[in-house]
């Protein structure tokens, strides 16, 4: 959202909501307040983004605005990247109208509708009750032959007692000029009772006011389980402060402050491990249930468990910083923005209803007006073509699919950054791997040195360390590394150049030095003797990576660097081949024969070698041409062909994975790819069937409404009940397996 300086953003919490109408009622309502420069309301999280001009209208302005249309408001300031702290943002009570929080978040009984504390201890289910309960009052004054306005009155406190919100939303709606659920629902309940039926009136209220509760609370269970995944940091942590330790509030802590966590708790903070070892709990970050052994010089994360021994951490990120505060972030703007299949239906519902109102109006007065037709007949009509002219089940179809999906992913973890990322993955007929750091382990090592002619070994070794300082790429940070161990004195370079694709050039004292491919060294005309070639093929042939060290006018020898297979490739290509994914190709900038090899070993025939980042992208756009493709990559040295992709996904280091890619594998497991797609294949199926099944009951209703086959009870309870059924079937996405048979 795009802010200027004169305006505030502000974050609330909306309560109460039942569909995706709800959402759109209350844009519009807040949209319409003099200084309002834009609002965004999501059906799935329950938040309202506004931004607005502080001198024209304030935040309690805003508010009262929301809770005038029968929501229920609670400021929700930075929720994501401060600590979500679940007690304090959503273990609240709404002594309102709507209570979908207390339904939907409160523990125990009250969200088990099969407890009748349930419905017992909230508004909705106390108005419902008293409705059922005057519907049978009723209809015992009716079978003792009372006079009729007995049973009308018993019949009319279940008509107020549940109407009541429903009408005064609807009330709302009129002035906006719009027409929601509630609206058209009113409007039925007051014909019934015009044309005499106060029973099917009642009956009417009674059924639509159950569904929706039942609804509420079948939505509140899909939230409940993604905010339950982000209630993994503690409020607290003991920090050592001198020769003390305290206990003090994560939001106090700085960084590199030292931590005590002991066996049993959860860290509060990422941080590097100083003292101690233990085995570390991942899984709520990760997914992975087998705990990782920590040691000094090891990084841990905030919301991990603590399950042995007794550490102590020296603090890397602060509160609103970590891994888990980030995850939390992307989690919820992926639950918030729109995928396209929902855009789709936003659009059609816009038009579905103002038809269908339209066909209503047209059945009550043309037959009588015309034909000559019964009126009350054809009135009846019209009123239960206004129950079916609801949208509900159509437009709450795709959220309560994306929801469960994402939820489902992150407590695999496996992050998605929004609807659209997760219906592109659903249509992939192709996979392209980065090789160094996603097939194997991105952590090469050094093998040998080689020195050609009279140059000394230890000089080769120098002068590719001290020009790969300055480097990010995994075979530098090896040859860096491998140097300092060895005792290695590093030389500062001067008029380092980088030469993508290719290597480094840079001045050592007087002198000119190259480091890096073949194709550097072809290029640059700078000939390779037979012992040279000799000595290239050796290493070619053991399938390890040559960097050649050089000067402009002769090659003074080569380092030989190998990088381990990750430990799941091969079983992760295996998997992807198993739920359909068969066009697989491997991109490289390394050598041919080191390529051949490495694809080999796990199992992909597709693969191409000595690409520059500019070949990687014109690869990518080539296997485009043929369907939906993604990337897997660190997001380090292949942003192009990431960003060149359908859709990305990222198996590095947290921090750069979640800044360059669309899907993010944070325990780093490639076996992860093949559930991500298995998902969300079966999450665009899933969004399909919901929206058939809407489409196909609305079309057999309105006919059969239409015929007169069908009257307002069956209607209600068709809508309704389509809208169960639709966030039930939405819901067993949280069932998909995470190993694809």
């Amino acid at each position: 959202m795009t802010q200027t300086p004169d305006l505030k953003t502000q974050m609330l919490q909306i309560g109460g909501m039942d569909c995706g109408s709800c959402a759109k009622t209350i844009e519009v309502g807040v949209q319409q307040i003099p200084g309002v420069a834009s609002v965004s309301v999501s059906f799935a999280t329950e938040r309202l983004q506004v931004a607005y001009n502080p001198n024209l209208v304030s935040e309690t302005t805003i508010s009262d605005r929301v809770k005038s249309l029968g929501y229920t408001v609670e400021q929700s300031p930075q929720v994501s990247l401060d600590r979500h702290s679940y007690d304090n943002c959503h273990n609240h009570s709404h002594d309102r109208e709507h209570h979908q929080a207390e339904i939907a978040n409160t523990p125990t009984h009250k969200t088990d509708p099969i407890n009748w504390k349930f419905w017992m201890t909230n508004r909705r289910g106390q108005s419902v009750i008293l409705a059922g309960v005057g519907i049978i009052f009723g209809l015992l004054a009716q079978q003792l032959t009372l006079p009729i306005w007995i049973a009308r009155a018993f019949y009319g406190i279940g008509i107020v007692v549940a109407g009541y919100p429903i009408a005064k939303a609807g009330l709302f709606e009129l002035r906006l000029r719009r027409a929601d659920m509630n609206l058209l629902m009113t409007s039925s309940v007051i014909g019934a009772v015009i044309l005499g039926d106060w029973f099917e009136g009642a009956l009417v209220v009674f059924l639509f006011s159950l569904g929706t509760t039942l609804q509420v609370f079948t939505f509140g269970r899909t939230r409940n389980a993604i905010r339950a995944l982000f209630d993994l940091t503690p409020p607290t942590a003991t920090v050592k402060r001198g020769e003390r330790e305290m206990t003090v509030p994560v939001e106090s802590i700085r960084v590199g402050e030292i931590l005590t966590i002991r066996p049993g708790q959860r860290l509060a903070l990422d941080g590097v491990v100083v003292s101690g070892t233990s085995a570390i709990d991942s899984s709520p970050i990760t997914g992975e249930s087998i705990p990782e052994d920590k040691a000094p010089g090891d990084a841990v994360y905030a919301g991990t468990l603590n399950q042995a021994g007794f550490l102590e951490v020296k603090v890397t990120h602060t509160a609103s910083d970590t891994t888990v505060a980030k995850i939390i972030h992307l989690v919820e703007q992926a639950q918030e923005s729109r995928a396209p299949s929902q855009q789709w239906i936003d659009k059609f519902a816009a038009v579905y209803t103002p038809i269908a109102i339209s066909v209503a109006i047209a059945i009550a007065l043309i037959p009588p007006l015309v034909f000559a037709q019964p009126s009350d007949v054809w009135l009846y009509r019209a009123l239960v073509m206004l129950v079916i002219a609801c949208p509900c089940a159509l437009v709450i179809s795709t959220p309560v699919s994306i929801v469960s999906a994402i939820g489902a992913a992150t407590r695999q973890g496996v992050l998605f950054k929004g609807g659209n990322a997760l219906e592109t993955a659903g249509h992939l007929t192709g996979l392209a791997f980065d090789k160094t750091g996603t097939i194997t382990q991105g952590l090469p090592t050094v093998q040998k040195v080689y020195a050609v002619g009279q140059t000394s070994a230890k000089l080769v070794f120098q002068v590719a360390a001290s020009l790969e300082q300055q480097s990010e790429h995994p075979l530098a940070k090896a040859i860096v590394t491998d140097a300092k161990s060895k005792g290695v004195e590093f030389q500062t370079p001067e008029k380092f150049m980088a030469l993508p694709g290719k290597g480094i050039e840079a001045k050592i004292g007087d002198l000119s030095y190259l480091v890096g491919n073949r194709r550097l060294f072809a290029e640059r005309g700078i000939p390779l003797s037979k012992e040279a070639e000799a000595i290239l093929s050796e290493i070619e042939l053991l399938g390890q990576t040559p960097v050649l060290v050089g000067m402009p006018t002769q090659l003074l020898g080569a380092i030989a660097l190998a990088d381990g297979l990750r430990l799941e490739a091969a079983e992760a290509v295996r998997q992807l081949r198993r739920v359909g994914l068969k066009r697989l190709v491997m991109l490289t900038g390394d050598r041919t024969a080191v390529a051949k090899q490495i694809a080999q070993q796990v199992g992909i025939a597709d693969y191409r070698a000595e690409l520059l980042p500019q070949d990687k992208l014109q690869e990518i756009q080539q296997l485009k041409r043929s369907g939906a493709v993604g990337m897997v990559g660190d997001g380090i040295n292949d942003a192009p062909a990431l960003a060149a992709a359908d859709i990305s996904f990222a198996v590095g280091g947290i921090d750069i994975a979640l800044e360059t890619a669309d899907v993010v594998l944070v325990g780093n497991d490639l076996r992860k790819l093949a559930y991500t797609v298995a998902l969300s294949r079966r999450t665009v199926s899933i969004i399909q069937q919901n929206v058939v099944f809407s489409l196909v009951t609305k079309g057999l209703f309105l006919l059969l409404g239409t015929l007169g086959v069908v009257g307002l009870v069956v209607a209600v309870l068709a809508d309704t009940g389509t809208s169960l059924l639709v966030t039930a079937n939405g819901m067993r996405l949280f069932k998909v397996s995470p190993k694809p048979q």
